[in-house]
């Protein structure tokens, strides 16, 4: 049986789900006002800026120019849970509060532990799940970041593909319950991650597509966008790995990727992970409001 941080949320979530009818909102939590929001919103990952569950990181992103942090569940390693502070109900008003207060979004929770944790090995994984829901439930969240990363990815080692299969499947039937979404991250080629998605027939699991992927595994990220369509994407990171800025990455046409997504009116969040210029790979200010001012010229200001 699971330990939940928020014991109550559990009969809520499930009657909530129903009354959704499994139909999640892929979009995250939007600013909380009236206001018309653009079709594509900008975020940054909190941990790539240094302020991960920290109260300054939606300062920082308003400074930054982004519309969103995607806020990391914490680190993991060999613990039994997540090093969160987000634990109880007060900390993640607290949080909400926060963000309002910044015009900031939370358009998804990461569990990012798991780019170096085994999603198929680990024992508790399911615990794992079911601690980040229920946080999700507290903050209003839709959205879960889940990567296979390094020890679990099938793209390295398929051997694992069964297990993975499984156990994504159990996590997408809980988050389904609720009416949530967990966007897996997987290296696997565009066709391979279709057939994934198939085989793990579950509601609750959509792909959270990283353009990192394709570009370092010399694939063509547009075709892949294509190919994937709109109704299997949650989320998107949108950059590269480090070297250069968005708009001087000779690697990255971001008007095409652009024009992929319109044609297949797809809307949803940009999430910058990293595109760091290694000139200057550790100023956090500059890089990341560099490519947050490149990405809102072309998919808001165009």
């Amino acid at each position: 049986m699971s330990q939940r941080l928020f014991p109550t949320f559990g009969l809520i979530g499930v009657i909530y789900g129903i009354s959704l009818g499994l139909q999640a909102d892929v979009s995250g939590l939007a600013k909380e006002s009236s206001q018309v929001l653009p079709r594509y919103q900008v975020a940054v990952c909190d941990w790539m800026i240094l302020k991960r569950q920290k109260a300054g990181a939606f300062t920082l992103a308003k400074e930054l120019g982004m519309d969103g942090v995607e806020v990391d569940m914490g680190s993991l390693g060999q613990r039994a849970t997540f090093a969160s502070t987000l634990t109880n109900e007060a900390n993640c008003q607290q949080f909400r509060e926060l963000a309002r207060k910044m015009e900031q979004s939370i358009p998804s929770l990461a569990m990012s532990g798991f780019y170096a944790q085994s999603f198929a090995e680990r024992t508790n994984v399911q615990d794992l799940v079911n601690s980040c829901l229920d946080t999700m439930a507290v903050m209003q969240v839709k959205v879960a970041f889940l990567p296979l990363g390094v020890t679990s990815d099938p793209a390295t080692h398929p051997e694992l593909r069964s297990a993975v299969v499984t156990r994504l499947h159990t996590a997408g039937q809980a988050a389904a319950a609720r009416g949530m979404v967990i966007g897996v991250e997987t290296a696997l080629p565009a066709a391979e991650q279709i057939k994934l998605l198939e085989d793990i027939q579950s509601p609750g699991i959509k792909l959270y597509y990283n353009l990192a992927n394709a570009i370092q595994n010399h694939r063509d990220g547009a075709e892949e966008l294509k190919l994937l369509g709109r109704d299997r994407i949650c989320q998107i990171h949108f950059s590269n790995q480090d070297g250069h800025w968005l708009q001087n990455d000779p690697l990255v046409n971001v008007p095409r990727l652009k024009a992929v997504l319109d044609n297949m009116d797809w809307r949803g969040w940009l999430v910058i992970e990293r595109s760091r210029d290694t000139n200057d790979v550790h100023n956090v200010k500059l890089n990341y409001h560099a490519n947050a001012a490149y990405l809102k010229s072309v998919f808001q200001h165009p």
